[in-house]
């Protein structure tokens, strides 16, 4: 596991630190949450197009099969 530095404006980091606190969990892992569900919504976000593009030509993929 590598460590990373970044810079944030201080508003920013102000209102990442209050969202930490409404969810009652540090800063390092607001943001460690935040890059995971970053990483993972474009498989989720492929499935979701992928799974309406299928279940509205459901007739039309059955009709030619």
């Amino acid at each position: 596991m590598e460590t990373i530095t970044i810079t944030v404006a201080d508003d920013r980091l102000s209102k990442l630190k209050e969202i930490a606190a409404d969810f009652d969990v540090t800063l390092e892992e607001l943001v460690c949450l935040t890059i995971e569900n970053l990483l993972l919504q474009p498989e989720a976000v492929f499935r979701q197009a992928m799974e309406y593009t299928l279940n509205k030509n459901r007739e039309l993929y059955q009709r030619l099969a």
